[in-house]
């Protein structure tokens, strides 16, 4: 199914919703197919495929709103789900913030980003390719890796149109693959698993496969051999692939639901310091090939780059058009999230913040979800290495790591240049001057 064929639907399903009286309407449709191998212990474990398609539509009574969706795209499903929507909406109560958002914030101009490059790959070859993956990680240590969770293949192509009651009507195509790779090592009664991964929008940006399975067996192996450590006030360095966590949840602080619902620890923060000087962070839309990238978000308000943070300094809230009138503002094009966020290193390598570090932790892995957003409080299982003198000396584990994330993010002082690439968050190793960590008894 083409962008003209749903273009064409999301016409039609405005079209029904206009007929039922809707005084505005907006309309998602979108179709997609997608493959994923799966080997374990050298035997194929898992073959899917998937094919999904389906519309949503929300449609506006003035102030009240109505919301349906459908994985059925015949004639009769949409008339149904728009149906559906309008009888919804005679029940919702008034809200004066609901309904399009502004028809001048509409994107006009749609490059290509680059973000479709199918990978025409057959079921033998992906098969292949996993069992090269898998053997890779088992290869690293035949004696203490002894199992494996396995190795995938996955690709996915997909397109959709969002249209809306202001004329807008776009979409585009894109892809996304990967290859993964998990195995468990075990020495002295004691056992241990690990990961890696490559994403990418085209198949040739991926890692080999034999990279991401030596990848997956090194990290595994290291884990072998934990220690205990004093519970103490130490410096804490969280790895590359963690670190977005900690800016994630910076983003979930100044975004628009926690905003007006005042359940966010940076309220009022606009043009004041929410880190430490050395935090800059952008919003990169149209990067090429950018896993988040898009030229509007989903409520078809063109996007654009912009400094976020700068020196510390809070720049601008992630606002979508129903937020941004609930606080009086205006919309910032992230209805549906952020789009590619670069956060500037600080010229370290992974080695020199180790270095930097001294003594300390490094965090490879957290568990749990322990963030009170209101106040900021943090507190998450966690497991990684101990780090003497800008060494790794042993790896730990049932520890505990906790702070205040506002505190946290003021006592950054060195950010890595390890990032890795094809993510939506392209940042490195963050290292953090102190957290409390507790061991376990």
């Amino acid at each position: 199914m083409d962008l003209d064929t749903l273009k064409q639907i999301a016409e039609d399903v405005l079209k029904q919703a206009k007929l039922a009286g809707a005084s505005s309407a907006e309309t998602e449709v979108s179709y997609g197919t997608g493959q994923n191998v799966s080997v374990r212990l050298g035997e194929v474990e898992n073959i899917e495929y998937n094919r999904d398609k389906g519309v949503s539509v929300t449609v506006y009574f003035l102030d009240r709103k109505g919301h349906a969706s459908s994985s059925d795209l015949s004639p009769k499903a949409l008339k149904d789900t728009v149906e559906a929507a309008c009888n919804i909406a005679k029940f919702t109560a008034n809200d004066p913030f609901c309904g399009l958002a502004d028809a001048a914030l509409m994107a006009t101009e749609f490059p290509d980003l680059s973000l479709s490059h199918p990978w025409k790959i057959g079921v033998d070859d992906a098969i292949e390719i996993a069992k090269q993956c898998e053997r890779a990680a088992l290869d690293v240590d035949t004696k203490r890796i002894t199992n494996s969770e396995g190795a995938s293949i996955y690709t996915n192509a997909g397109v959709f149109a969002y249209a809306n009651s202001h004329g807008f009507n776009h979409g585009y195509p894109s892809t996304r693959h990967s290859i993964s790779c998990s195995v468990i090592a075990e020495a002295e009664e004691a056992m241990q698993r690990d990961y890696w991964y490559s994403s990418a929008r085209a198949a040739e940006d991926l890692d080999s496969a034999i990279a991401v399975g030596r990848c997956a067996g090194e990290r595994t192996v290291r884990r072998l051999g934990c220690k205990p450590i004093k519970t103490g006030q130490y410096p804490v360095l969280f790895e590359a692939p963690l670190a977005g966590s900690l800016i994630s949840s910076l983003i979930s602080a100044i975004s628009g639901g926690s905003l007006y619902r005042k359940s966010s620890f940076l309220l009022d923060s606009l043009g004041k310091s929410v880190g430490t000087p050395l935090l800059n962070i952008q919003e990169a839309p149209h990067l090429l090939k950018g896993s988040a990238s898009s030229p509007f978000d989903s409520e078809g308000v063109a996007t654009h780059a912009r400094q976020l943070v700068q020196n510390g300094v809070l720049q601008g809230y992630v606002l979508s058009s129903y937020s941004a009138r609930k606080l009086g503002m205006q919309t910032t094009g992230n209805a549906g999230g952020v789009h590619n966020l670069i956060v500037q290193d600080t010229e370290h390598s992974f080695d020199d913040l180790l270095k930097l570090m001294g003594t300390g932790l490094l965090v490879t892995e957290v568990l749990g979800h322990g963030l009170n957003m209101v106040t900021g409080d943090y507190s998450r299982g966690a497991a990684g290495f101990w780090v003497e003198n800008g060494v790794i000396v042993h790896p730990v584990e049932e520890i505990t790591i906790a702070g205040n994330m506002k505190e946290m993010l003021q006592s950054i002082i060195g950010i890595g240049t390890d990032v890795i690439p094809h993510s939506s968050k392209l940042i490195g190793s963050i290292l953090l001057e102190r957290m409390t960590v507790a061991a376990s008894d």
